[in-house]
Parts: C-alpha cells; sequence; structure tokens
C-alpha cells in the first residue's frame, strides 16, 4: 500500500453517511493503529458527510473517545448530522473494524482562524511557547524516524512523514521537571493539511518516557482543536503534561507551523504503561 498521509486519508463514499477507509502497518505505534490517524480519519469522514468538502468547512475541534484498539487493514465509517449551523455543524462518527466500534468521535466544523492579507495578523493574546524554543526548521543534526533510529521499531510513521524528535527532551528527568517533548514533522510530497496539523495533536511519544514507562500507552480520550489552517513547510510540536499518576496520565500537544502560527491544540487522557520487569 501507498503509505503518505495523503493516501492514508482515502475515503470511499458508500452512500448514506457510510465511509470506508484503510490504514496500513506504515501508520502504526507498535502493532496499533496510531489514534491520531484515526482521529484525522474521522474528521474527515465528518466534512465529507456534511458537504463532500465543498463548503471550505474544517474540523475546528474534535473529541474522540477510543473504545479498542484496531489492527492495520479495513475501516468503516459511519456519520451522522446533528446540527447544520449558519457558522458551526456538529457530525457524529464511529469508525469500526468488523463488527467493533474501535473510535466515537464528535466534529465540530466551522472556519479557523483567519489571516487576511497584508492585515494585522497577530493574535490579540498569545502564551505560546513554541517560538522561544525552537527553530522553524529542524537543525542539520536531529535525524528523522526511519532505519537505523532508536525509534525505528516503534514508531513506524516515517514513511509517510518526515518526522524529527528531539530526543535529549525524551529522556528520563534526573530532576523531577515535567516533560517537554519537541518534535518537527512535515507530510512527504504535500503540504501539511488540516488533517495532518490534527495528527499531529497525537503525534509525540508518551510523556511517560520521562519516568521511565516506555510501553503501550492507551489513550482513552482526545480532544484536538484545528485553530488555523498550516502554512507549508515544517510543523513544530511540544508534548508536556500536568501529572503522571500511577494508573493515568493526560498529555498536551502545541502545533505551530512554519510561519510561527498556532494551528493545532490537543489535550488526551491515557493509561499509564506498566513499570518493566
Amino acid at each position: 500500500m501507498n503509505a503518505l498521509f495523503t493516501s492514508a486519508m482515502a475515503l470511499r463514499a458508500l452512500g448514506e453517511g457510510l465511509f470506508e477507509g484503510e490504514l496500513d502497518r506504515h501508520w502504526t505505534i507498535g502493532p496499533k493503529v496510531h489514534g491520531g490517524a484515526m482521529m484525522a480519519l474521522c474528521a474527515n469522514a465528518a466534512r465529507s458527510a456534511h458537504d463532500g468538502h465543498a463548503g471550505g468547512l474544517e474540523p475546528v475541534a474534535v473529541s474522540a473517545s477510543f473504545l479498542s484498539a484496531p489492527d492495520p487493514g479495513p475501516m468503516r465509517l459511519a456519520t451522522s448530522i446533528r446540527k447544520r449551523g449558519r457558522r458551526i455543524s456538529v457530525v457524529d462518527v464511529e469508525l469500526t473494524q468488523g463488527e467493533r466500534t474501535a473510535v466515537h468521535a464528535v466534529v465540530n466544523l466551522g472556519e479557523p482562524e483567519h489571516f487576511p492579507p497584508g492585515g494585522n495578523t497577530a493574535p490579540l493574546l498569545s502564551a505560546n511557547p513554541v517560538l522561544e524554543l525552537m527553530a522553524p526548521e529542524p537543525p542539520d543534526d536531529i535525524d528523522p524516524i526511519g532505519p537505523g533510529h532508536p525509534l525505528a521499531g516503534l514508531v513506524h510513521l516515517g514513511e509517510g512523514c518526515d518526522v524529527r524528535p528531539l530526543l535529549s527532551t525524551m529522556r528520563v528527568s534526573d530532576d523531577g521537571r515535567p516533560p517537554m517533548i519537541q518534535m518537527w514533522a512535515r507530510p512527504r510530497g504535500v503540504a501539511p493539511d488540516p488533517l495532518f496539523a490534527l495528527m499531529c495533536g497525537d503525534l509525540s511519544a508518551p510523556v511517560t518516557f520521562a519516568v521511565g514507562r516506555t510501553g503501550w500507552a492507551p489513550t482513552v480520550q482526545l480532544t484536538a482543536y484545528l485553530r488555523a489552517l498550516p502554512a507549508d513547510g515544517w510543523l513544530r510540536i511540544i508534548a508536556t503534561c500536568m501529572e503522571i499518576g500511577h494508573d493515568w496520565f493526560d498529555e498536551d500537544h502545541i502545533v505551530v507551523d512554519q510561519l510561527g502560527r498556532l494551528v493545532v491544540q490537543a489535550r488526551q487522557l491515557a493509561m499509564v504503561p506498566a513499570a518493566r520487569q
């Protein structure tokens, strides 16, 4: 199969709000399909069901609950339009594989932040920490995830997009400070689009790496906001958390485009990986 992100997001309309899609092994973390990619698929199904994406509405907010962890392969998406509004519409989406529902998502469709040409594009207020911490493009000494990379055996997205994590931010904390994982990403062959930006809201390795818990960390609930359409170029991503408990942890993503604009915010609740024996 084609590993590119645009191919992974392709949907086949079946009528009556039903779509078929498929993700292959390249869009997995370990053996399981990447949660952010499934969320992006749900968002794509919602906007396709609403107007075939002809009206220009985008998934400005996606709230996804993960009910099961599907394997790579065919998936079906069922949509139900709850509201057709003048500025905001709401669409329910269920992503299933076989007889099991994997994701239930509620997608709010609307228009992201506007940046009028020649106008004042600065926000009224911003506390964006990314601009002071990360350059618009990854330094030359930061390697992409691929053959020989320490994360290549776990993160299989490297064939569909260029992901460059700053490995020094993923180490076990020796001073008790909260983690702040940093990485750059962009799709291969095309400019980043809203779906890719949403996927990046779940791109980082779990923040539990900071406490030596590096196993599977299943996401229970993930909410992402598409704040603006991304400019062409690299996306900068920072992942942080408030608390890593013994059972649960939270994880926040901030995604900023090459122009320094906030494009995605995301927060998730996930399960702490078991301690290695």
